[in-house]
């Protein structure tokens, strides 16, 4: 539409252009209501080719909306990388600690059973519970067929939503679950336990002998299925997730990092020890080295349940708290080395870091503004090569010592 200003009045261009704009707005908002309905009809041919029945798809989709909000969470970029003691420090608390301790006496025949069964143990399960609904006291209010298609229908994440979409309909139809009781989070988690439905409809078994898989109502079922889960994961029965250590003054910190590991004894002949100071026990299992705060905070050993807590959640903060709330619920003392006062710092100037360090040569993948593993190895081998601590901490100093690096051959160009 074209609008001809000259000879109108002011206030009459601008209320036709409101108008325009509307008119655009709208007819913007009409195509992309069109393409979710698209979407949604092929959706149901793919459901159907899947063996879903008629009467499922037509109760699940009939009605599906679109949510912006899911898209808004979706598209949320914290501003702040949250440090590790600020997200310890509110996942790890007096209340969960007292809470899993009264659900562990509460469920304790149950539990015992699975851990039997699962090789899981029982603190374990109940820290999983807390950490993911407060032991279900908050298994999220999102419509779960809704926020799926939502999600599926977007371009970024398709495939993966659509797929977990397809199979939340599959479990509809096995476990005969009303659309209206699937609630959980924006991105489909469910219950107790807050399973995808792909973890659902593979690993979710049932608990309380009802010939049902309820993980919403059901703690029987939604316990005995983390044990199951996390046994398929690859837990390993009799060990522990990992241990804190004292470091000697001479460690090469490079060697720190989820990547390199080391049998027990190797790390007690390079110097570390338990937190009272006697020695590591002589074993051939192997370990990995972490530091969640650098050189000044805890230090942790890590064995391979370690791993098995990451594929629950790709986090080592996640399952630091894990493991840490699960010791604190049997009686374990607190950490030894105190959590330092770390400031948080904006998720822009993480990026910067990543995109100066990639430019320097020390290759830290994408500028994500997450510091993930490749971000700590890239920082650890920049610390090294200026003679800083390589803990692969983002630490102030490194942040100030990156942008000098950054700094110093522009300005040596300038002067030639």
């Amino acid at each position: 539409m074209c609008i001809k200003h000259s000879g109108l009045k002011a206030p009459i261009v601008a209320t036709l252009t409101l108008l325009a704009m509307s008119h655009n707005a709208m007819s913007q908002e009409g195509q992309l209501e069109a393409n979710f309905a698209q979407c949604v009809a092929q959706i149901e041919q793919q459901a159907n080719a899947a063996g879903i029945s008629s009467q499922v798809i037509e109760h699940a989709l009939g009605d599906v909306t679109k949510i912006d909000k899911v898209l808004e969470y979706d598209r949320n970029q914290p501003e702040f990388v949250q440090t590790f003691p600020a997200y310890l420090n509110k996942r790890v608390t007096p209340w969960r600690i007292d809470k899993g301790r009264e659900m562990l006496a509460k469920h304790q025949d149950l539990l015992a059973r699975l851990t039997q069964q699962y090789g899981v143990p029982a603190h374990y399960l109940v820290a999983f519970w807390g950490l993911e609904t407060n032991f279900g006291n908050y298994k999220g209010k999102m419509p779960i067929i809704d926020s799926l298609a939502t999600l599926a229908c977007d371009p970024r994440r398709s495939q993966f939503f659509t797929q977990e979409l397809l199979v939340a309909l599959q479990l509809m139809q096995r476990e005969q679950l009303d659309k209206s009781k699937m609630l959980g989070s924006w991105a489909g988690a469910m219950g107790h336990t807050q399973f995808m439905p792909s973890a659902y409809l593979n690993y979710a078994v049932d608990g309380d002998g009802d010939s049902k898989v309820d993980l919403w109502d059901s703690e029987a079922d939604a316990l005995s299925s983390a044990a199951n889960f996390l046994n398929q994961l690859g837990w390993q029965s009799g060990f522990i997730w990992g241990r804190e250590v004292l470091l000697p003054d001479s460690l090469d910190y490079a060697l720190a990092g989820k990547d390199q590991r080391k049998s027990l004894s190797q790390w007690s002949q390079l110097g570390l020890t338990r937190t009272n100071h006697s020695p590591l026990p002589e074993s051939e299992v192997d370990a990995s080295l972490i530091l969640p705060t650098g050189a000044k905070g805890p230090a942790f050993l890590v064995y391979k349940n370690f791993d098995v807590i990451m594929r629950w959640n790709n986090s080592e903060s996640y399952a630091l708290a894990v493991g840490y709330l699960a010791d604190l619920l049997i009686g374990k003392a607190p950490w030894h080395t105190p959590l330092p006062d770390l400031k948080s710092y904006p998720i822009s100037q993480m990026k910067d870091l990543q995109t100066n360090l990639n430019a320097l040569g020390f290759d830290v993948g994408e500028a994500d503004g997450i510091a993930g593993p490749a971000t700590r190895k890239g920082i650890r081998a920049f610390q090294k090569s200026v003679d800083l601590t390589a803990d692969g901490y983002p630490s102030p100093e490194v942040f100030a010592a990156v942008q000098k690096a950054i700094e110093v051959p522009q300005n040596e160009s300038d002067i030639k």
